[in-house]
């Protein structure tokens, strides 16, 4: 079983910033997918920016330009910066991996976005 340790949701006013942090563990950080989903109230589940298994990165449309993805290798720890947040950007957020053949989650931030 792989557990992920999220953080750093919270509420925001628009335009502000949040950063991010998922701890995985270390057998696995640095060969495998991995990255950010987020799920708005009756929505699906879609991609946010994720680190490819060569370390490249992609994001989504609607973030690309604010939100910045990250990895510290020392600390077995990614990272999503959010910057100029909107209100569509409230929802929870999940770190995910992909590893063995296996999705795995977090347990899931809140973030909301609202003056």
């Amino acid at each position: 079983q792989v557990q992920l340790v999220e953080s750093g949701g919270g509420l925001v006013q628009p335009g502000g910033s949040l950063r991010l942090s998922c701890a995985a563990p270390g057998s696995i950080f640095s060969r495998n997918r991995m990255g950010w989903f987020r799920q708005a109230p009756g929505k699906q589940r879609e991609l946010v920016a994720t680190f490819t298994s060569a370390g490249s990165t992609n994001y989504a449309d609607p973030v690309k330009g604010r939100f910045t993805i990250s990895r510290d290798n020392a600390k077995n720890t990614i990272y999503l910066q959010m910057n100029s947040l909107k209100p569509e950007d409230t929802a929870i957020y999940y770190c995910w991996v992909y590893y063995g053949g296996t999705n795995y989650w977090g347990q899931g931030t809140q973030v909301t976005v609202s003056s």
